[in-house]
């Protein structure tokens, strides 16, 4: 066969299977997009729910949801860079540091409703918290961690040994290069995993379920030992377990749940471009 007839029909399987996969995704934002936009409106996204949740608005699970993604970010961000910056900084090439890399990469992969009954027995249960933005926060942080040292420790393995080198002749102590030098130019990479974790935290139902989510709480939370409402969960509600739920409430609700990701992730692009930008290799 041809080489060039046999590049072309490659090219075209490629094509292919890349319509296969992006076109069902642009269907679904679509008709989330169609349907759900005549349920936006100012009272929609500042109103509490009421008459069963059949009417009024989201206002109590978008602050939740805000609350839970910034405690998760509170919990998780210094531990796991700082994580990430001993793996890749200081941690001897051994058994045991192998054995956490692995530990980590498996983590990464165990269903988030585990994350939730863990969460549920040790924070819930043994440490007392309670059904809480806490308990939830740590949970979702423990969920997230995995994704945020992985991504952090390949952005700075990434960093040319020159700089580490460049900063040691310059009589500056190890900490110093990493801190002044090391980690500023791995900020891409390390924001990249961080964002990733967070978006997942955000749109996460099983591991608030167990740990701090309402049914039904119309006002705000005042401390972090209380529960609060949230937007995945209660999309889950408004779709499942309400009857009579007017079509265009849960596509709204779906809608804004999807809008509040996307931001997220323009913002995290922008932030990344911008360090992008001042990098030096």
């Amino acid at each position: 066969m041809d080489r060039h007839l046999t590049q072309r029909i490659g090219f075209a399987l490629l094509f292919l299977a890349t319509v296969v996969v992006v076109v069902p995704i642009f269907v679904v934002i679509a008709v989330i997009i169609v349907r759900g936009l005549p349920a936006i409106s100012w009272e929609f996204l500042t109103a509490t729910p009421r008459n069963g949740m059949t009417e009024g608005g989201i206002f109590p699970a978008l602050v939740g949801t805000i609350i839970l993604t910034l405690g998760t970010a509170v919990a998780s961000i210094p531990v796991g860079v700082g994580g990430a910056i001993y793996l890749a900084e200081y941690a001897s090439d051994n058994w045991w540091t192998r054995a956490i890399r692995l530990a980590i990469v498996n983590l990464a992969g165990v269903p988030s409703v585990v994350y939730g009954l863990f969460g549920l027995g040790l924070f819930v249960l043994f440490l007392q918290m309670g059904t809480s933005i806490l308990a939830g926060s740590l949970t979702l942080a423990i969920m997230t961690l995995p994704v945020i040292i992985s991504a952090a420790e390949e952005a700075l393995r990434a960093v040319p040994v020159e700089f580490r080198t460049v900063s040691a002749s310059l009589g500056g102590t190890r900490w110093q290069g990493i801190w002044r030098i090391v980690l500023p130019q791995a900020l891409p990479g390390v924001v990249t995993g961080v964002l990733l974790g967070l978006l997942r935290a955000a749109g996460e139902t099983a591991p608030i379920l167990f740990t701090v989510v309402a049914f039904f709480r119309p006002d705000l939370p005042s401390s972090p030992f209380d529960q609060t409402m949230a937007l995945p969960y209660h999309l889950y509600v408004v779709s499942t377990q309400v009857p009579g739920m007017p079509q265009h409430i849960q596509f709204g609700t779906a809608l804004v749940l999807m809008a509040l990701v996307l931001s997220m992730n323009i913002v995290a692009t922008l932030i990344r471009r911008r360090f992008r930008g001042r990098r030096q290799w």
